[in-house]
């Protein structure tokens, strides 16, 4: 059942990608896989409110950032080992890419689902 909305996650490492599946269905959002050449979905339930991206690198992350634009119409919210830790860092890093948020790793189940939280609810 989709309690919250539809969350698409775009991470590469099976091992992440399953746990943050987890974490967000275990917090009633449905999930789904980043398709870059996917079109848009056409059934109300199908809208992403929000695309977790794992970015390996600030630098060269742009193209990444915009191919998700083009296909997801919905606030971005990065991942990465390479960020600083901090808010004034990540707020910076948000800022210079273009994206609601960004958390870097390591994380806890806590601090994704008060992100992801605070990136959807930003949207309204």
């Amino acid at each position: 059942m989709n309690r919250k909305g539809f969350i698409v996650i775009q991470e590469e490492d099976d091992l992440i990608r399953q746990l943050l599946e987890r974490w967000l269905r275990e917090a009633g959002y449905t999930v789904g896989l980043a398709e870059p050449k996917a079109r848009r979905a056409k059934r109300p339930d199908e809208v992403p409110r929000l695309v977790i991206a794992n970015l390996p690198s600030p630098r060269g992350s742009q193209p990444l950032i915009d191919a998700l634009r083009q296909v997801y119409a919905a606030p971005i919210l990065v991942l990465s080992g390479r960020f600083r830790r901090g808010l004034e860092g990540s707020a910076e890093a948000a800022r210079r890419l273009g994206v609601r948020k960004v958390l870097p790793k390591p994380f806890t189940r806590e601090e994704l689902l008060a992100a992801v939280d605070e990136s959807v609810e930003g949207q309204r």
